[in-house]
């Protein structure tokens, strides 16, 4: 019986959790709280990651240690070095194979199709974090990939559509959102994100590089709109938020003054070319309807 480790405790670590416990292999979940699924084959444990000696302890004999973890938002350039440095000592103190879970942050503003060989030219703080995690892993020695979502969607998901569109449209509310309303941009579903994972640490050929989870690409009002559409929720009602609102949002949370970062130019659609997982991993995007269903099943 094969045995996993996962860093983190998120709709997707417990997602992919939930898949290798369901295909009989064991599997210890590793965050602050001890938090995830509840399944025979699933161990929570409550530790800190960034506690080198104690993740090795944990990890040792798992033939793979995956991570879906991060810090919080706005302390990413101090704090992810000191969690991505703790995750890959342990994988090189116990030979485990390493699975990041990352975003599309470090690639910086692209023209096109973004593909996973684009080179990380990311120039603001939380995408040089992102892209250093991946170099130092890379160049490390040891067995890695790194599997780079786009924004979430679906049940569980932690994101700007979830927090600041989903619950507006099904409350028939008006949302405002950081985000042009109708220019082209790719969503990952959460139950895409972990079946690439899951695919990817069982694939050979998976090791030495980065992939891109399967996406849905369409704008946030046209998604919107679909999700009210299933719901019989009224038209949605959307604004676009300004940089205004958003350098006066950031005096009340730190969160808000990090968004200026990653919006994407004005015009410009965000697309990922995931064409390589689909040939490769043999993982292809969900209908969005079927994401949005299990939205409304929740």
């Amino acid at each position: 019986m094969k045995t996993h480790v996962i860093v983190g405790r998120g709709a997707a670590a417990s997602k992919t959790a939930l898949l290798l416990a369901e295909d009989g292999e064991r599997v210890r979940m590793v965050s602050r709280t001890g938090g995830g699924p509840d399944h025979p084959l699933v161990d929570r444990v409550a530790a800190d990651a960034t506690d080198t000696d104690r993740l090795t302890e944990l990890t040792d004999g798992a033939d793979t240690l995956l991570t879906t973890a991060a810090p919080p938002y706005h302390r990413w350039p101090e704090q992810f070095p000191v969690l991505s440095a703790s995750l890959l000592g342990a994988a090189r103190r116990t030979g485990a194979a390493y699975v990041m879970l990352g975003n599309l942050y470090a690639y910086g503003p692209v023209s096109g199709p973004i593909r996973p060989d684009f080179p990380l030219s990311a120039t603001g703080p939380k995408g040089r974090a992102r892209a250093r995690v991946w170099e130092e892993a890379a160049t490390s020695g040891v067995k890695v990939t790194e599997v780079r979502a786009a924004q979430f969607y679906g049940a569980g998901a932690f994101s700007v559509f979830s927090l600041m569109v989903q619950r507006q449209v099904l409350e028939g509310r008006l949302a405002l959102v950081p985000q042009e309303l109708d220019v082209p941009h790719s969503y990952s579903a959460i139950g895409d994100t972990a079946r690439t994972l899951v695919a990817a640490s069982r694939n050979e050929q998976a090791y030495g590089r980065a992939w891109h989870v399967p996406t849905s690409t369409l704008s946030v009002r046209e998604l919107a709109g679909r999700l009210a559409g299933l719901a019989g929720a009224p038209e949605p009602r959307m604004e676009e938020m300004t940089e205004r609102d958003l350098t006066l949002l950031a005096f009340t949370e730190p969160f808000w003054a990090e968004m200026h970062e990653v919006l994407t130019k004005p015009g410009r659609p965000f697309v990922v070319d995931f064409s390589e997982t689909e040939k490769i991993l043999g993982v292809s995007a969900t209908p969005v309807d079927d994401v949005l269903g299990e939205v409304m099943s929740r």
